[in-house]
């Protein structure tokens, strides 16, 4: 298998610890190591993978080449602008091709959280056999433990298992649904979380483009030789539109494969998904760095260099870097990057 990790992102619902030029997936939140090199340690731990590329930023580039180990420099990929997830796939899927279009390729965030290795990498055998057998997209999906409304789901057809692989055809992908909605999801019971991880071969991935977003591969396939020759391909780049891997392809197409899986996941996109994550004490209150917390619950403190204390407010997350501090209701936190948005139209990108 050749992966590759989309490691391009700004982190913005992360604010303001992810900042523009240190986001979300350079940063240290789970112990000494930065959530990039987390998410490249766990893909080397597999023995099928032989390859990982790493697709990201200009000015993120210097970074991850000094700071991330176990990569080597001209599998790190730049990408001349954000232009969400299909052009970034589109070109590996196309670079790949120029070598071996039967390889396997598969596409990670790079900033998850994933507990428990084995079921992890048992999940990823079965998509890589499925993806072999044919022309297969196949997805990992995790079975839902509540009704999030922060993640997006697929929806399965429990009927149409392929072989006996313990994969089932796609029926739906729902975009992160209202409470209720969440909730009917999970009673049905043929909802899984979509955790963002692809599978196919690249022939495979490259014939659904032809036949969904033909204008798209056009413009890969030129940009691919270059890629390979170390060129600039920043004027090419320049045509391409913005489009998610989901929306231009996976909603459209009809030879898509979910393996439900149970490792504990968690996409770590909000400040609230990192309290779901640590333990709290018994009034349901995180202390990270300097802070306390009195008569209150359910709260977030994030604060190494400033001591921060919050009296008398419950579920609430405060963050302290330093030069910003935010306090914000938990069940607002997806509005951060709302908020980022407003700070930068502003002039004080200085702060982002």
């Amino acid at each position: 298998m050749k992966c590759v990790i989309l490691a391009g992102g700004i982190g913005s619902r992360f604010w303001p610890y992810s900042r523009k030029n240190q986001p979300k997936q350079l940063l240290n939140i789970f112990g000494e190591e930065s959530m990039l090199q987390i998410t490249v340690n766990r893909l080397k731990k597999i023995k099928k993978i032989s390859d990982i590329y790493i697709v990201t930023r200009k000015d993120l580039y210097q970074s991850i080449i000094k700071n991330i180990e176990g990569i080597n420099i001209k599998n790190v990929i730049i990408e001349p602008s954000g232009k969400n997830t299909a052009p970034a796939i589109g070109m590996m899927a196309a670079y790949l091709a120029l070598k071996n279009q039967d390889d396997v390729m598969c596409v990670f965030p790079a900033d998850h959280y994933i507990v428990g290795h084995q079921k992890f990498q048992k999940a990823i055998y079965r998509a890589d056999r499925i993806a072999k057998k044919g022309d297969n997209i196949v997805t990992i999906g995790i079975k839902p433990h509540y009704p999030s409304t922060a993640y997006g789901y697929i929806q399965y057809d429990e009927n149409n298992q392929i072989e006996s692989e313990g994969a089932f055809q796609v029926k739906a992908f729902a975009e992160k649904p209202h409470r209720k909605l969440a909730e009917r999801f999970i009673e049905s019971g043929d909802f899984l979380w979509n955790a963002g991880m692809f599978f196919w071969k690249v022939e495979t991935f490259l014939s659904s483009m032809r036949m969904h977003m033909p204008e798209l591969l056009d413009e890969v396939e030129k940009i691919a030789p270059k890629i390979d020759t170390g060129e600039s391909f920043d004027e090419l780049w320049e045509f391409i539109k913005p489009e998610s891997i989901d929306y231009g392809l996976l909603e459209k197409a009809d030879n898509i494969y979910v393996v439900p899986a149970d490792f504990q996941w968690n996409d770590i996109g909000s400040w609230k998904a990192l309290y779901d994550v640590f333990n709290s004490d018994r009034k349901g209150n995180i202390v990270r760095g300097h802070g306390t917390v009195m008569d209150g619950k359910g709260n977030l403190i994030h604060s190494k260099d400033r001591f921060t204390a919050v009296l008398g407010v419950d579920n609430v997350i405060v963050i302290n870097t330093g030069d910003v501090a935010l306090v914000v209701d938990k069940d607002k936190v997806e509005d951060i990057k709302n908020l980022v948005h407003y700070l930068n139209n502003n002039s004080l990108n200085e702060l982002t």
